[in-house]
């Protein structure tokens, strides 16, 4: 299939396959006339890119999962690395889930204070232009 194809199945634009290619994650074959050529494997990496980007992951972070397809796996999640990779980033989820839960920590906090001086209903700051 051409670009434009695997583009209209994949749910996204040449522009980012061509990008994908750019990045070695994406390679086209090339016909007699210079057109990229590509195949049902080719529309399952991206498939593969798409989904762990829209999970948080970059596009680097997929290239373990691109690897793993391209070596003839069923699935991008079935080698040593790509199980690394989730690891990393459920490391880093968990990471932002403290620091957030420490600011709602400290913003209740301030919340209590700020009540418990009974502020008075009638003060507010205008906002200037």
């Amino acid at each position: 299939m051409r670009i434009g194809e695997l583009a209209k199945r994949a749910g996204t634009t040449t522009r980012a396959l061509r990008f994908y290619e750019a990045q070695g994650l994406l390679a086209a074959q090339r016909a007699a006339n210079g057109y990229r050529e590509y195949d049902e494997a080719d529309l399952r990496v991206v498939a593969e890119i798409r989904a762990l980007q829209a999970a948080g992951f970059s596009l680097a972070d997929t290239r373990p999962f691109v690897a793993c397809l391209r070596a003839g796996n069923a699935a991008g999640d079935a080698c040593a690395d790509s199980v690394e990779a989730y690891r990393r980033k459920l490391a880093e989820v968990e990471a932002c889930l403290a620091q957030l839960t420490d600011l709602r920590t400290d913003l209740t906090r301030k919340l209590a204070a700020a009540l418990a001086r009974d502020p008075h209903p009638t003060c507010t700051v205008e906002e200037t232009p």
